[in-house]
């Protein structure tokens, strides 16, 4: 079955430089081993990512052996839902990719504030 996104159409790639997704497919696809839900894709910023560190997960120092290259501000990552949320509350939300969300965000958030911070959809 083909995932969905926010909008209800295909899941479309969060981004393969660097590959992202908790499955490292470039999606922010989601199944029952993905146990902190990635599936938000955001465009990371300085204050998120700084942020995210004062919470306790540091995302800008490279983890090899979690095939992870460290983020920097402008890279595109697929987020797990509960930090992005508490990145929403806090004010640090970065912007989202709404084609490249899984439809399970919206067992978080409601469309029209996930639209708040989407960045320009692609044509």
């Amino acid at each position: 079955m083909t995932a969905k996104n926010v909008l209800g159409k295909e899941l479309k790639v969060c981004c393969t430089s660097p590959m992202t997704g908790f499955y490292r497919n470039g999606k922010c696809d989601t199944g029952s081993q993905d146990m902190g839900v990635h599936i938000v894709c955001s465009q990371v910023t300085e204050k998120f990512l700084a942020f995210s560190k004062e919470r306790g997960n540091d995302l800008t120092t490279p983890m090899p052996m979690y095939n992870f290259p460290g983020l920097k501000p402008g890279d595109c990552w697929c987020l797990c839902a509960s930090r992005w949320k508490e990145a929403l509350d806090a004010g640090y939300a970065p912007p989202i990719n709404l084609e490249a969300t899984h439809e399970a965000m919206l067992n978080y958030i409601p469309l029209e504030v996930l639209k708040e911070h989407s960045m320009e959809l692609s044509s």
